[in-house]
């Protein structure tokens, strides 16, 4: 049996925890007027709040709301103590989000008893170290109905679905409650004649795959309760991403930049924290219709400097012809572990078709590690690259060659003050 446990709209109880006049009242975690609703409290939900919808329907839907920026760093400290809780339970713990993880329960009721005195009191151990924060559990054969179960009796509920159970649990259910299928997927799936469970497993694997894919396959396998995935503590990363969405729509091509380079900035350090190198770089739009698309390039060899994910983002846009203003923009790095390509390459910039230039890599790590050690030493506001607090208007992008070897003369000078200090410390 596998464990599915999810805090109950998270990031909204802690604050009403720690703010006890926000007990009983709408709170609406989400950014400014044109970002996302991260949480809302049921309070909220009463109103028709969900995660994921835009802040202005928000607070259309429920102009009386408490609205938040929220504090992500309360979240996480939150979310380790619940991971810390689970894992004296059992040792395979996989956290899936900062609000939820899955546990395997095999063997366990030799410890515990049986899950129903079992579940209960994984409940109360997180009650106890969160404070009082409540959570939902559910749990199954497998993941992804463990998942299903924990929303059952929301909030603060509790479902056990038993091997024998699977079928009468299934069947009856909107195809669209199958995790994975979205709205585009149900409406195909309806033009089908499919609505139901168990009109989707009459189909055979064949005609899944044809009309589906891959994804058809795996869709037939979830109607009939199959999903081989083992819970796994530890997940390699896949990808490293960032992006914003804009206080007004523009098409300013120099304020992109400016916002592109300060996601490179984000994404490259997060990268050599974690002693990551990527090819593949992404470029993410989404237009003021609220259409998106991405736009990806890969390098034949790894990089994790800043300047170079920086560029190949600014090439991809530079191909876009921007038909309306954009709302968002981001960028992210991936393909950790992907055999690098040898066609696609992008002429011009700081790699060839052999790899990315040894030389120039180096001498931009060098200013990387530099700008690393400083803002570790003294905080993350303590230097910025020149282009950062020029005006949009007027940065262009064949001064940030002569911005990067200024930086790199003053940060090396930096740095060996730092040494120097250092070592006379030492002496």
């Amino acid at each position: 049996m596998i464990v599915h446990l999810d805090m109950d709209a998270f990031f909204a109880s802690v604050e009403q925890r720690d703010d006890p006049s926000l007990r009983g009242r709408p709170v609406i975690i989400g950014g400014g007027r044109r970002g996302v609703v991260s949480t809302a409290s049921y309070e909220a939900r009463v109103y028709g709040v969900r995660s994921a919808m835009p802040v202005a329907t928000a607070r259309r839907l429920c102009p009386q709301g408490i609205f938040l920026r929220g504090h992500m760093a309360r979240y996480v400290a939150v979310s380790r103590q619940i991971m810390a809780a689970l894992r004296e339970f059992s040792p395979v713990v996989e956290p899936a989000s900062v609000d939820e993880a899955y546990l395997d329960a095999t063997g366990l009721e030799r410890l515990f008893g049986p899950l129903e005195q079992f579940l209960p009191a994984i409940k109360a151990r997180v009650a106890e170290v969160t404070g009082g924060l409540t959570c939902s559990v559910g749990a199954a054969p497998v993941k992804f109905l463990a998942k299903m179960c924990s929303e059952v009796n929301k909030p603060d509920g509790l479902f056990i679905l038993l091997p024998e159970q699977v079928d009468a649990f299934l069947l009856p259910l909107d195809v669209g409650k199958l995790p994975g299928v979205g709205r585009q997927m149900v409406r195909s799936l309806n033009a089908l004649g499919i609505s139901r469970v168990e009109q989707l497993r009459r189909y055979s694997p064949q005609f899944m795959q044809q009309h589906f894919g891959k994804w058809g396959l795996d869709l037939l396998r979830r109607a009939h309760g199959q999903d081989d995935r083992p819970v796994c503590p530890v997940h390699a990363p896949k990808s490293e991403s960032a992006e914003t969405t804009f206080a007004q729509d523009t098409r300013d091509r120099n304020f992109l930049q400016k916002m592109l380079l300060g996601h490179a900035e984000r994404v490259g350090a997060s990268l050599r924290r974690h002693g990551l190198q990527g090819r593949t770089v992404t470029l993410k739009i989404k237009f003021a219709d609220f259409r998106q698309i991405t736009r990806s390039r890969t390098l034949a060899g790894p990089t994790c400097a800043t300047q170079t994910i920086f560029e190949l983002a600014c090439a991809l846009l530079h191909d876009e012809p921007l038909p309306q203003p954009v709302r968002l923009i981001g960028l992210g790095v991936s393909g950790f572990d992907t055999p690098a390509p040898r066609q696609g390459m992008l002429p011009g910039l700081p790699w060839a078709d052999d790899g990315i230039n040894p030389q120039c890599e180096a001498r931009r790590l060098r200013l990387d590690r530099a700008l690393d050690t400083l803002r570790t030493r003294f905080g993350k506001g303590v230097v910025q690259r020149g282009r950062l607090f020029e005006n949009p208007r007027e940065a262009a992008m064949d001064n940030s060659r002569t911005d990067a070897d200024r930086t790199m003369r003053e940060l090396v000078r930096a740095e060996k003050e730092y040494c120097a200090e250092k070592l006379d410390k030492k002496a």
